[in-house]
């Protein structure tokens, strides 16, 4: 039997919009697809209907389906001749894990390709009015997870490198290490009075964002109860979203003319 091919695809941050067209494609081509807990639903509405939905999503404590398996779930299909989509929010290249599962499929003679995608880290800044550089604020930026492996092996994160060489520090996955993000970058020479934005469901219609400093915004995510998923972005960027917070005025007039009708 002719082997069948995986596409790992990112889905976009959460705006079903934001998907690429060779994305979309690769949902509508799909015999499965196998996707993610941060995956907008909406766009599982493009698919066959005789498409098979795999659901594999991960929560900070708790995996539906172990990464082994699912590893085994792509090729097994694959070898069945079957047309696998693998459906991951954000982009597959960004803590997304797609070189683990690809480097499976490449062990085992599946042919695959990988489809970027808009990453949450990018999206999120951006429907918040945050740019991650600027030619007069910042020349850098770099993506950095906030979490922990759950696997027992260690990671180390190179604060000293981090805290003052990149004007821009983009967190994924920190919102639980948030105080120990900020204990870290201060500690290694970062000011405590840092600009530092928090965006929560980033590009979607429960988009929340607040801001305050690398003093401050311990404190204030605890009070607002701030939970994942949520977007962590340290830098004097995070200053110009008091200018083009263009997405937070759209959703403000929608309201206003929601409560004049």
């Amino acid at each position: 039997m002719k082997k069948g091919k995986v596409y790992f695809v990112g889905a976009g941050p959460g705006d079903p919009d934001l998907i690429t067209v060779k994305g979309m494609k690769a949902i509508k081509a799909a015999d499965i697809i196998v996707y993610d807990r941060l995956v907008n639903k909406e766009l599982l509405t493009y698919a066959t209907p005789l498409v098979k939905l795999i659901y594999c999503g991960k929560l900070p404590d708790r995996h539906t389906i172990p990464q082994r398996e699912i590893n085994e779930i792509l090729v097994t299909y694959a070898c069945k001749g079957k047309t696998v989509t693998r459906l991951k929010g954000g982009d597959p290249n960004i803590f997304g894990r797609v070189g683990e599962e690809a480097e499976y499929c490449a062990a085992n003679g599946i042919p695959f390709e990988i489809v970027p995608g808009i990453t949450s880290g990018i999206a999120a800044a951006a429907y918040a009015g945050i740019p991650l550089t600027h030619r007069d604020l910042s020349s850098s930026c770099a993506f950095i997870t906030g979490h922990k492996r759950t696997d027992g092996v260690p990671r180390e994160t190179k604060w000293d490198k981090l805290a003052t060489s990149v004007d821009t520090l983009v967190f994924y996955m920190g919102i639980g290490n948030l105080r120990m993000i900020h204990e870290q970058l201060v500690y290694h020479g970062r000011s405590p009075e840092t600009p530092v934005a928090l965006i929560r469901w980033g590009t979607t219609e429960e988009q929340e964002t607040i801001v305050g400093t690398l003093r401050t915004i311990a404190d204030m995510a605890e009070e607002a109860r701030f939970t994942s998923p949520t977007i962590i972005v340290v830098g004097e960027v995070v200053a110009l979203r008091k200018k083009i917070a263009w997405f937070a005025e759209k959703e403000e007039r929608m309201a206003s003319l929601a409560q004049a009708k």
